[in-house]
C-alpha cells in the first residue's frame, strides 16, 4: 500500500511537472506571439479612445467595459475557431488573409490622412451623432467592436503565424492567452487614458499644492495625448498594414520589396553604431509606412471611383 501510494505521489509529481512545463510554453509562446503584434495592439489602443469621447463621466468606463467584453467575443468566439480551422485545414490561406488585413489597414490609415490633410470627411464619422443618448452609445460601442475585430483579426493571424507549428491545443491555448492578455492592456489603458482629466480634475481640489500641480498637468495633458493617439494611431495602420504586406509577399515568393527593406535596415543599423536598432527599426517602420501609404492611397482611389459611380447611377 505504501508503495503504491509512492508510486501514485510520483505519478502526480510527474503530471504536475509536465503541465508546469506546458504552461511555461504556452506563456513563453504567448508572450513571443503577442510582441509580434505590437504595432497592431497600439493601434487598436490609439484608436479605441475616440469611440469614447462625448459621453459623461459616469457613461465612460461602462462604454469602455462594454467595447471590451465585445472584443473578447470576437477574439474567443468568432476568431479562434477560424484561426484554428484554417491552421488545420487551410494553412496556406493565413497569408493572404492577413495580407487582406494588412491592405485595409493601410486603406484606413490612407483615409485617416486623407482626412486630416484635406479636412474633407469620407462617409460616416464619429462626428455624426445621433440626438438619442441611448442610440448613441449603441451606435459607438458596435462601431467600436466592428473596428476592433479587424485589428483583432490582424493580432490573431499574427499570433498564429507565429505558433503555425505547434499542435492545435497548444495553439488554441497560446492565442486565448494573447487575446485576453492584449484585451484587458488594451481595454485598461483606453479607461486610464479616458478617465485622466477626472483624476486631473479631483487632484486639482486636493489641499496639497503638489496634488493641485499634477491635476493641472494632468488636464492640460489631456487634449495633447488624445492628439498624440491619433497621430500614432494613423502611423501605427500604415506601418503594420505596410510591413505585413512586405512580409506577405516574401513568405509567397516575391521577395523583392522585401529584401529592399532589410537592406536599408541593416545599412541604417551598421551607420547608426549603438543606436543601431532604434534607427533599423525606426528605418523598417517609415518604409513600412511609406508602402502602406502606396497601397492604401490605391485601394481609396478605387474604393471613392466605385462610390461615384454608384452615385452617379
Amino acid at each position: 500500500m505504501p508503495t503504491g501510494l509512492v508510486a501514485l505521489l510520483d505519478d502526480v509529481a510527474v503530471i504536475a511537472r509536465t503541465a508546469a512545463a506546458s504552461l511555461d510554453d504556452v506563456s513563453a509562446a504567448a508572450t513571443k506571439a503577442g510582441s509580434k503584434a505590437a504595432g497592431v495592439v497600439i493601434d487598436d489602443a490609439a484608436v479605441t479612445p475616440s469611440y469614447v469621447t462625448d459621453f459623461t463621466p459616469d457613461r465612460e468606463l461602462p462604454v469602455i467595459a462594454r467595447i471590451a467584453r465585445g472584443s473578447l467575443f470576437n477574439k474567443l468566439v468568432i476568431l479562434l475557431p477560424v484561426a484554428l480551422l484554417l491552421s488545420a485545414v487551410l494553412p496556406g490561406a493565413i497569408t493572404p488573409l492577413l495580407m487582406a488585413g494588412g491592405l485595409f489597414l493601410c486603406f484606413e490609415g490612407a483615409e485617416k490622412l486623407l482626412e486630416k490633410l484635406t479636412g474633407e470627411k469620407h462617409g460616416q464619422t464619429l462626428e455624426d451623432r445621433p440626438t438619442d443618448a441611448v442610440t448613441f452609445e449603441n451606435e459607438r460601442v458596435s462601431g467600436a467592436v466592428r473596428t476592433d475585430l479587424i485589428l483583432s483579426a490582424e493580432i490573431m493571424a499574427i499570433a498564429l503565424a507565429e505558433v503555425a507549428d505547434e499542435g492545435i491545443v497548444l495553439q488554441a491555448a497560446i492565442l486565448a492567452v494573447v487575446g485576453i492578455a492584449i484585451t484587458v492592456i488594451v481595454y485598461g489603458t483606453v479607461g486610464l487614458i479616458v478617465k485622466m482629466d477626472d483624476i486631473g480634475l479631483r487632484l486639482t481640489k486636493g489641499s496639497s499644492s503638489a496634488a493641485k500641480g499634477m491635476g493641472t498637468f494632468l488636464l492640460r495633458a489631456m487634449p495633447v495625448l488624445l492628439t498624440f493617439l491619433s497621430i500614432i494611431g494613423t502611423a501605427a495602420m500604415l506601418w503594420v498594414g505596410g510591413s505585413i504586406i512586405l512580409h506577405g509577399l516574401e513568405v509567397l515568393g516575391m521577395a523583392g520589396p522585401a529584401h529592399v527593406e532589410h537592406a536599408a535596415r541593416h545599412w541604417v543599423e551598421q551607420a547608426t553604431g549603438p543606436l543601431g536598432g532604434i534607427f533599423g527599426w525606426l528605418t523598417h517602420a517609415v518604409l513600412s509606412a511609406l508602402v502602406g501609404i502606396v497601397l492604401g492611397a490605391i485601394v481609396a482611389g478605387i474604393v471613392h471611383m466605385v462610390a461615384r459611380t454608384r452615385g452617379a447611377h
